[in-house]
């Protein structure tokens, strides 16, 4: 068998479990940002240099991206650091949220509620980006 062909069948090569789960989120995220954006472009705070829509499709591509280069360890660095910047890019939009629940028709303490759930997520992509998963 072809060295690199031996190499990405390697155990090492596999992502974990968790990875898989993992780039199984942002995929979904992703897609869901191309199939129901409404709601994606509800939650864009206002003022941003672009339309709600660009924003909604801007921010898919990348939980796509990310999601699926999550799964190779050749990209699983830089869709660690894309991952990253894009949570700490969408995070206005969380804060948004939940300065406004009512207006996106979620309980108070579920928008609220997601503001601490951001750094654990941030933690997650950053260990499944790492070298050794």
């Amino acid at each position: 068998m072809p060295a690199p062909l031996q190499w990405a069948m390697s155990e090492t090569a596999r992502p974990t479990l968790s990875v898989i789960v993992l780039a199984a989120v942002f995929t979904a995220a992703g897609i869901t940002h191309f199939v129901a954006p409404q709601f994606f472009d509800r939650i864009v705070p206002p003022g941003l240099p672009m339309s709600a829509r660009t924003a909604t499709l801007i921010s898919g591509a990348a939980e796509l991206a990310g999601g699926l280069g999550l799964l190779h360890p050749a990209t699983r660095p830089a869709a660690r650091l894309g991952l990253l910047a894009l949570l700490l890019a969408v995070f206005p939009a969380n804060i948004y949220m939940a300065q406004e629940p009512q207006k996106f028709g979620v309980p108070a303490w579920v928008a609220w509620g997601r503001l601490p759930l951001q750094p654990l997520l941030m933690w997650l992509v950053w260990r499944a980006g790492r070298g050794r998963d």
